[in-house]
């Protein structure tokens, strides 16, 4: 079994996605035989990463590695788990990261929900 699909089960058994989500990355990750990475001069991405941190306790409260032949698929997939982060601009970020952005992308904080959601492609 590859890295990637263990990754995604181990998701599933930790409770982090449920089941049809499992399944759409599973998916993603067959149709997906090329990653797609940036075509730029830069180095290639290899992570995409989302980590959603309480601001009070500075505690994290979500982790996720997506690896970045899963990007588009983790976009959508984490566009359901945030639903508060409608207003970020995807097709932009994904330029961005196509003409080769690496490092934190997005840094958002909801202070009514004393939540902080920061975006990385490492």
């Amino acid at each position: 079994m590859s890295e990637d699909r263990a990754r995604i089960l181990q998701m599933v058994s930790e409770g982090k996605i449920d089941a049809a989500q499992g399944v759409e990355l599973l998916n993603a990750l067959k149709t997906s035989k090329t990653p797609d990475v940036p075509s730029g001069d830069g180095p290639a991405a290899n992570w995409f990463r989302v980590r959603v941190t309480d601001m009070e306790t500075g505690r994290t409260r979500v982790n996720v590695n997506i690896p970045f032949g899963l990007v588009k698929a983790g976009i959508k997939l984490g566009a359901r788990f945030s639903p508060e982060m409608a207003g970020v601009e995807w097709e932009e970020l994904m330029v961005a990261i196509h003409e080769g952005a690496m490092g934190k992308l997005v840094d958002v904080e909801d202070i009514e929900s004393g939540e902080k959601v920061e975006v990385y492609v490492e």
